[in-house]
């Protein structure tokens, strides 16, 4: 079969890659029907992680069952099927509290980006849609298993309640879909930082309130100003920057929360200025999986179409253009079919 691989940064490549077996009882493997880029592919590809060697890409995807482990009983062959960035059995103690992505058995898919894949632990990581979906809903399926996910988790992170004020750091498709999940959680006002156009509108269509497009202590300022000095109930910090973690701390209201599901690099929090600020922080990678019934089930029945942060088409086999298009802020989100 054929994959994505980064070579170095800045070079991916689509190339021959070994076909995925069953290695072990737990494992399933399914053919790709769509799978993406993300904002995270970005670090290693822009040289802020280190790619020491060639490895394969991805960790969002749908597909089609093509086989199973002899473990595998809750998806069978022919179902087609959403999935999580992070593998669980969803039987251990973590993810029974619903943190499947801290699963004991826990892998990070690091492979999606071809035309077929191994998923570990597929009897707790895989959904099985009702039936095959139509085509228009393969986009929000998709970004089920992950951006709208992880939205969703940032929102339940800084406990967005009904009535409630929220802030939005950051208008990646994390981002958008966090306000997306704000609104459904019940958020009367949701305020939406962004910086480019496209993106604030996309905000606004799917439910911010109010666009804040100053950053650092002029966005907080911002913010206190549209909240009469108090600053948001909830924020909720998609980015996974210094700046984007400080001007969401100091965003929220005593009392408030903070949900942070941006991958951290070169974050450091002051403690002191978090003790006396009352606000409380969550976030870490996404327990998607927790998500995966409620939010399949919010797509095939159209209250939400996260999958319109994808604006950008490709062919799996033009992947190198889609990190391109990201890299270069030409597009939000690259979904790539085989």
């Amino acid at each position: 079969m054929r994959g994505a691989v980064i070579h170095a940064p800045g070079d991916v490549r689509f190339e021959e890659r070994d076909d995925p077996k069953i290695i072990e009882p737990t494992d399933a493997v399914i053919r790709t029907v769509a799978t993406c880029v993300c904002g995270s592919d970005l670090w290693p590809y822009r040289g802020i992680e280190a790619v020491d060697e060639p490895h394969p890409m991805g960790h969002e995807y749908v597909g089609i069952v093509e086989e199973v482990g002899a473990e595998v009983t809750s998806v069978t062959p022919g179902q087609f099927v959403v999935g999580s960035f992070a593998t669980s059995d969803n039987t251990c103690p973590n993810c029974r509290a619903g943190y499947q992505s801290s699963c004991l058995r826990r892998e990070f898919m690091t492979t999606c980006q071809a035309e077929y894949v191994r998923i570990p632990q597929a009897q707790g990581t895989l959904v099985a849609t009702p039936d095959r979906p139509a085509g228009e809903f393969v986009p929000s399926l998709l970004a089920v298993s992950d951006v709208m996910g992880t939205g969703w988790y940032a929102a339940v992170a800084a406990e967005v309640r009904p009535g409630s004020t929220a802030v939005v750091v950051g208008d990646g498709a994390v981002g958008l879909c966090g306000v997306i999940a704000a609104r459904e959680l019940g958020a009367e006002r949701i305020i939406a930082v962004s910086r480019h156009e496209p993106r604030q509108k996309l905000a606004l269509e799917f439910g911010a309130t109010d666009i804040v497009t100053e950053r650092g202590e002029e966005g907080v300022a911002r913010v206190k100003e549209l909240t009469g000095g108090i600053g948001a109930d909830s924020v909720l910090e998609c980015v996974g920057t210094q700046e984007a973690m400080r001007q969401a701390l100091r965003s929220t209201r005593p009392g408030g929360n903070v949900g942070f599901v941006g991958v951290p690099h070169d974050v450091r929090i002051d403690g002191e200025e978090l003790f006396f600020s009352h606000v409380g922080l969550r976030g870490g990678p996404a327990p998607v999986r927790r998500f995966l019934p409620n939010l399949i089930d919010r797509v095939l029945t159209g209250r939400i179409n996260p999958g319109r942060v994808f604006d950008l088409t490709l062919p799996l086999e033009q992947v190198a253009e889609g990190y391109r298009a990201m890299d270069e802020r030409r597009a939000i989100k690259a979904l790539l079919t085989p």
